[in-house]
């Protein structure tokens, strides 16, 4: 969480370095140094730094102060800036599980709440935007290891409660592509569980805002075949879209442009090579009634 001049919690959060790395570049196109700002504001040149590192918040005058000094006018990159600010500060309902999730976690979380779309490519298991409370306990425990059943259960909470971006007013579109060996019932011992998680699949795939597809396990070489990502998309500009990808220690977020880009068009090769939505629905159906 970040407040008003204090430092984020951990490490900078992805909408707290987006909207620094703005600010950077506008000072620099300006051909400032951080010590010119830093005078001209009456300020410690290290608040200004940290500004930009996204590791201080900043209130919304001095927000104000830094669009003039920096030279940024257009009223509607300071309205952008000025959201991504907003959210930044937001105390979201994730923080009242700070002690068992991770701070990348959270700020996964934190830009699914602030999203607008998200596409989403998933090698092994089901996205877990998608999930049931029984698949998502399963895998947790599985990938988690060491958490006590007690941890396991707060964190199946949290995916959970991850879900309502899907159901709010104005919910986050997703467009998922799943390889089908995500689909394969591989739990034997528990064949109730992922017959409902495909149930659910169909289900969710009937809602305009969902599309879901199924990369076949015939498919030809493809984009993904480096593993899991997903491209979280903002209503800004598609400048500050993020991509996320995952591993069993850590998260990575990939922010330039230019490689986000490259997901971006990593996601619309899956797609195409993809099973269309109805012949997906179909599969989906089969394997449920194969369990």
């Amino acid at each position: 969480m970040m407040d008003e001049e204090r430092g984020p919690v951990g490490e900078p959060t992805v909408r707290s370095r987006q909207l620094g790395g703005e600010l950077q570049r506008a000072r620099e196109a300006a051909g400032l140094k951080v010590d010119d700002v830093a005078s001209r504001l009456g300020w410690p040149a290290s608040k200004v730094s940290r500004i930009e590192k996204g590791r201080l918040g900043v209130k919304p005058a001095d927000l104000d102060a830094l669009f003039d000094v920096c030279g940024i006018e257009d009223p509607e990159k300071r309205d952008v800036l000025r959201r991504i600010a907003r959210h930044g500060r937001q105390r979201g309902w994730w923080q009242t599980y700070r002690d068992i999730i991770s701070p990348a976690y959270a700020d996964l979380i934190s830009l699914e709440d602030g999203a607008t779309s998200m596409r989403s490519y998933q090698t092994t298991l089901i996205p877990g935007l998608l999930q049931t409370a029984a698949y998502a306990r399963a895998t947790i425990d599985a990938l988690s290891m060491t958490s006590t059943p007690e941890e396991v259960n707060a964190l199946t909470n949290v995916r959970m409660a991850r879900q309502s971006v899907l159901s709010r007013p104005e919910p986050l579109e997703l467009w998922a592509v799943i390889h089908e060996a995500a689909l394969r019932p591989r739990v034997k011992s528990d064949p109730k569980m992922m017959k409902e998680q495909l149930q659910k699949l169909l289900d969710h795939a009937v809602l305009p805002h969902v599309s879901i597809q199924v990369l076949p396990l015939d498919a030809p070489p493809h984009a993904g075949m480096l593993g899991s990502f997903a491209v979280i998309g903002f209503p800004e500009t598609a400048d500050l879209d993020v991509a996320y990808l995952e591993n069993l220690t850590s998260a990575l977020y990939v922010e330039e442009p230019a490689e986000v880009s490259r997901y971006g068009s990593a996601f619309e090769r899956l797609r195409a090579a993809a099973l269309p939505f109805d012949e997906s629905a179909d599969l989906i159906e089969r394997l449920k009634d194969t369990i």
